[in-house]
């Protein structure tokens, strides 16, 4: 593999972040529930959200399908394919959203001009949009300090 990796094999990739209201951690299945009541109970929320406009989740699904979802979200993380991870809030430890890293859509990783570029998606919960601004600024600026990307695609906030 090499250069075809989304991370380098030497990068130690965090194990999460902790910004002021919420601290990320990898999801995985353990948070189905909280996560299944987060995104379910904001999906209109979550489809304003920038970088969510044109796709095709949120969805409708069962709660056993999000734990599917969830694995293969851990699955991807531990062979480092994309890395996903809750939003929980550093007070309540309730989760209040997610951030997706993964390789742009349109290729996959190594195959473009820019490097190693990543495509990062972000939500919080609708009863928790104040936190919006907050979750972009902080993961655009861990991504830009502690991970390898030559380039980082993410919605900007207004």
């Amino acid at each position: 593999m090499g250069d075809d990796l989304f991370v380098p094999k030497d990068f130690v990739v965090p194990d999460g972040l902790i910004a002021g209201d919420f601290r990320l951690a990898p999801l995985g299945p353990q948070h189905n529930e909280a996560d299944y009541a987060a995104w379910t109970s904001s999906i209109d929320h979550i489809r304003a959200t920038p970088g969510f406009r044109q796709g095709n989740w949120p969805r409708e699904m069962s709660l056993t399908d999000n734990l599917r979802d969830l694995h293969r979200h851990a699955r991807d993380f531990a062979e480092r394919r994309g890395f996903t991870y809750t939003v929980l809030s550093t007070g309540t430890g309730d989760v209040i959203g997610c951030v997706y890293i993964y390789p742009p859509r349109s290729q996959g990783p190594g195959d473009d001009e820019r490097g190693r570029p990543a495509q990062v998606e972000s939500w919080v919960r609708a009863d928790h949009a104040a936190l919006d601004l907050a979750v972009h600024d902080a993961v655009a600026a861990w991504l830009e300090r502690d991970w390898p990307f030559d380039s980082v695609e993410y919605a900007p906030r207004t």
